[in-house]
């Protein structure tokens, strides 16, 4: 738990000055880093379940994605950009089944071919892609907040699921795939995330103020004034946070039970690997883009 705690301690200071303070290519290529350790992590998993992975192509592949967010500029108008980014990855992933299948049927042994190429395809969409899009919500005005919304969101989420599951949980809510996750603790995260998330947005205005006074964040980074959103919008809005969060974590683990490890890697001490500790932010970050692109194009 010391460990744990202490990791958090150095990375959550780190991510928040990289959110407020990095220039947008910085933050592709940390990004693209995260992107290629969980996916290095994840293509290993799928070794255990007899898969031969198109490593080095899907690295290239997901190295090349990102390549192109560095050169997708920023200064267009937030409808173009959002508009831009859902062609541009409609694309990629469009391309990604016969970009892999191609390259699958030079092996010598074609039964081999088809789930390489199938792991490499999901690899893309359900880490690259979602990794992607949370460079995309910073780029969006008010990118700053609506980031840390969706870190703070996600965090404290899990926090009270832990705390709240282990003290007073009782009914297993998934006890194949996680044995420790309870019903108790789920609804406890759901609330957290509404309460924090929607505190953190309706204290937007001051809070942006006091980033822009700092010299964090520039003016279009934050929510001034008549910006602050609605207040049940952002209930609404954390409460789907929380559940796509939770139901990331039970996907990784689902994945980590069929191969029959404890952590997809031991990179984070006291977290495991980096997918353990994105794995819920990969269907939480979605979420918010759509909300958001949403909001752009009213």
């Amino acid at each position: 738990m010391l460990t744990r705690i202490a990791t958090a301690v150095v990375l959550i200071p780190l991510v928040l000055l990289l959110v407020l303070k990095a220039p947008a290519y910085l933050l592709v290529v940390v990004s693209a880093a995260v992107a290629l350790l969980a996916i290095a992590e994840f293509l290993k998993l799928t070794t255990h379940y007899a898969v031969q992975p198109l490593s080095s192509l899907t690295y290239a592949y997901v190295a090349i994605f990102f390549v192109f967010e560095i050169v997708a500029t920023s200064n267009r108008t937030p409808l173009v950009e959002t508009t831009a980014t859902i062609y541009g990855i409609a694309l990629a992933a469009a391309l990604a089944p016969f970009i892999f299948l191609t390259a699958a049927m030079r092996r010598p042994q074609m039964s081999t071919g088809y789930p390489a190429a199938a792991v490499s395809v999901f690899a893309f969409a359900y880490i690259a892609i979602p990794t992607a899009l949370l460079v995309e919500i910073r780029r969006q005005p008010a990118g700053a907040i609506w980031v840390i919304y969706t870190l703070l969101a996600v965090w404290a989420g899990d926090i009270f699921a832990y705390f709240v599951g282990k003290s007073l949980g009782r009914h297993r809510m998934s006890p194949n795939v996680s044995p420790k996750k309870t019903w108790e603790g789920a609804i406890a995260s759901v609330a957290a995330s509404v309460i924090i998330g929607t505190l953190w947005m309706q204290h937007a205005p001051a809070i942006s103020a006091a980033l822009l006074r700092l010299g964090l964040i520039e003016r279009r980074d934050g929510i001034f004034g008549l910006e602050q959103p609605q207040l049940w919008p952002i209930i609404l809005l954390s409460a789907a946070v929380n559940i796509a969060a939770q139901l990331g974590d039970l996907v990784e683990s689902l994945i980590k039970r069929g191969a029959g490890v404890k952590d997809s890697g031991s990179i984070l001490p006291g977290h495991g690997g980096m997918l353990d500790r994105i794995d819920a932010m990969l269907f939480a970050v979605p979420v918010v883009w759509a909300f958001r692109a949403w909001q752009l194009m009213q």
